[in-house]
């Protein structure tokens, strides 16, 4: 019989099969904790933030893989919350609009391909 392995515990990091940087994290009592960063198979980062007890928590950015800001959002416990916003592949938003215990809520605005808003929806 072999013993359970210790949960995991401060920095933690995981590579593609050529050796390229995957994920850096940080863990605490076998749960992800602490900063955390994902990275595309070339060495970009693709998205970046912070995991609070294993979930998802804080601020937290997106890219594309071709180059530019794909979204920003924020999280507590796991759930969407606070103002987010996506981009378009042009760098203009996309849409925006605030998020509250993982559901949309209030005003949302959503642009055209130039940046103007095109439409805004109202949720409850």
């Amino acid at each position: 019989m072999t013993s359970p392995k210790p949960p995991r515990n401060g920095p933690y990091r995981e590579y593609y099969a050529d050796g390229t940087i995957k994920k850096a994290c940080r863990y605490r009592n076998g749960k992800l904790h602490g900063a955390c960063k994902f990275y595309f198979n070339d060495g970009r980062l693709w998205a970046a933030g912070k995991f609070r007890d294993g979930k998802i928590h804080g601020p937290w950015t997106w890219n594309r893989k071709t180059g530019g800001r794909m979204a920003t959002g924020s999280f507590i416990d796991g759930k969407q919350h606070g103002l987010w916003k996506r981009y378009q592949k042009n760098g203009k938003l996309m849409d925006e609009g605030r998020w509250k215990d993982g559901k949309k809520t209030g005003a949302w605005k959503i642009y055209d391909k130039a940046g103007k808003v095109r439409q805004t929806k109202t949720f409850k």
